[in-house]
């Protein structure tokens, strides 16, 4: 080597490269993909109990334990705060209610109905449609309630007897 000729060595790493040549980036960036995963989260949370499509009536509370679940879902038949009839969840004609259900029970595994009424109907609309149902042929009839609801006596003040322990 000559007289003031200074060899620089490369020194390695990213100091050594030129601008321009840059190699491909080996670290994946993940704080994007969280951040579109919380927000769908997030999307599907708000979403979730509109997905649930049905007559909106107020139940009547029981003491009732829930039935368990069955393979088949049943039919279900709403009696509206209103008076009107809603098979499954589209509005029934009264006259026409009885063979809409022949023709869907004739497909069907399971002969149960699920009758539900708005807590304000009158218990004579309620009896009229399931003397309709009964003459219709259709015997498995189960009312539904809100499961919540207070025992015999304590709605009106006079308590619950306790349980047998």
């Amino acid at each position: 080597m000559g007289a003031g000729v200074v060899k620089k060595s490369g020194g390695g790493g990213r100091r050594g490269r030129r601008r321009g040549h840059s190699s491909a980036m080996a670290d994946i960036n993940i704080t994007p993909f969280v951040d579109v995963m919380l927000v769908l989260l997030i999307i599907f949370m708000v979403a979730a109990p509109m997905l649930t499509v049905g007559v909106p009536i107020q139940l009547p509370e029981t003491a009732a334990a829930s039935l368990p679940t069955e393979q088949e879902e049943p039919l279900a038949i709403t009696i509206a705060a209103d008076g009107k009839l809603f098979l499954m969840n589209s509005e029934a004609d009264e006259a026409a209610l009885i063979p809409q259900l022949q023709a869907i029970a004739a497909e069907r595994t399971s002969d149960k109905i699920f009758l539900r009424a708005d807590g304000t109907v009158p218990y004579e609309r309620v009896a009229q449609v399931m003397g309709a149902l009964n003459a219709g042929g259709f015997r498995n009839i189960g009312l539904v309630t809100d499961s919540n609801g207070p025992l015999m006596g304590a709605a009106a003040g006079g308590g619950a007897a306790a349980p047998n322990e």
